[in-house]
């Protein structure tokens, strides 16, 4: 049966349908890797509930076409269904019909067994086509055939599963479209600047300020970065305006000290709003994970009731603090400081244009006091954005 339809206009409801079978992987690596997505806001299909035949349903065949991307997880039992071997089918149609991306993860099977259908895989695959038509067969064998020549992750290449999870979840969050940097005029370049201070690549821990007067886009820049790298890291939390919840109440150095650790940990641990059952196994924890930790807005207290967490980061975590005053970043030990600069008059009027009427550039009619409006407020943009409320 030909699920497939056309590309055009396209809808899409999920980020990610993963294929699999259950059997092998439900209660094991499908539920970290799918902790993983979820932890990364990537929206996946969860088949909690459909009962499965030989036939797939209309709410799989939706799923299936509605979704970006198809993860197929291949494992030693994945062609003793015809289930999997339908959905795999179908995916196949899609990645040729509606240009679905199909990626691909061999756990625990070898690659050239699925592509050759030979090896228990093999025999496997022949008990299920038992009975069936040969056109059935040979539609499931050139969909497991075209499937297995997609490189992808193979499980005994990789000593740790957590790490494989890792790398399969950042592969996925790259391959889905980049989020909607049209309205975010010049962000592109700020967080290009960022990734290149923050050396992602490397194993080194890196602390880096965003600098400059309030207004001028820091957390604008912060969340855009967080939102673009956090799959890359194993723990991440972006801690919101830290001086804005501190500056009216007065700690001691010990309570503040322990209180902002404790939610840093929570953030990292996903335990927010839990209390952390044992501080210490907590700290180890953090210690052992590459991690991305984002303070947006601190002041001096905050930072330094932070430096021994920080301090005790390993494997190549980064540290992103955002700050209006620069005399609080200097003396706190951050590797490098990147100054955010004025906007020309050219985005600063873009900036203007999309808040005030939605679109790049303002109607004729409205281009002189657009103009006049952008220079008055400018060159702050949060300035351009707020001026629309007064309109």
């Amino acid at each position: 049966m030909d699920y497939s339809s056309s590309s055009s206009s396209h809808r899409y409801s999920y980020d990610v349908f993963p294929s699999f079978c259950g059997q092998d992987i439900r209660k094991t690596f499908l539920s970290h890797f799918l902790q993983g997505l979820k932890r990364n806001e990537i929206k996946t299909f969860i088949d909690n509930g459909i009962k499965r035949s030989d036939s797939i349903n209309s709410e799989l065949v939706r799923a299936i076409t509605e979704s970006r991307i198809a993860v197929v997880i291949l494992s030693k039992n994945f062609d003793s269904s015809g289930w999997c071997l339908n959905e795999l089918q179908l995916i196949m149609e899609c990645k040729v019909s509606l240009e679905q991306t199909v990626m691909t993860i061999f756990y625990d099977v070898d690659p050239s067994d699925v592509r050759k259908q030979t090896g228990d895989f093999g025999k496997a695959f022949e008990e299920t086509c038992h009975g069936k038509t040969e056109e059935q067969k040979q539609r499931w064998r050139q969909a497991l055939t075209q499937v297995a020549v997609i490189a992808g992750e193979h499980s005994v290449l990789w000593a740790s599963e957590a790490e494989m999870i890792l790398k399969i979840v950042a592969d996925v969050s790259n391959e889905l479209p980049s989020m909607d940097f049209d309205r975010l005029v010049g962000i592109e370049a700020h967080v290009a600047k960022m990734e290149s201070m923050m050396c992602l690549g490397s194993d080194e821990v890196k602390i880096v300020g965003i600098w400059g007067p309030g207004g001028i886009g820091k957390t604008t820049i912060a969340r855009a970065l967080y939102r673009k790298v956090s799959c890359n890291f194993q723990l991440k939390y972006y801690k919101e305006n830290v001086e804005g919840k501190y500056k009216k109440i007065q700690f001691d150095d010990n309570y503040l000290q322990k209180h902002i650790e404790i939610e840093v940990l929570s953030g990292l641990l996903d335990h927010r709003n839990m209390k952390i059952p044992d501080l210490q196994e907590a700290q180890l924890r953090i210690k052992q994970q590459r991690v991305l930790l984002i303070l947006d807005d601190v002041r001096n207290g905050e930072l330094k009731a932070l430096r021994n967490l920080i301090q005790s980061l390993r494997f190549g975590s980064k540290v992103v603090v955002t700050s209006g005053d620069v005399f609080k970043l200097k003396p706190k030990g951050i590797n490098q400081i990147y100054k955010v600069v004025f906007p020309s008059r050219e985005e600063a009027l873009k900036i203007f244009s999309y808040s005030a009427f939605g679109q790049k550039c303002p109607p004729r009619s409205y281009l002189e006091q657009a103009v006049e409006v952008a220079k008055l407020v400018a060159p702050f943009p949060l300035g351009l954005k707020l001026t629309k409320k007064y309109e």
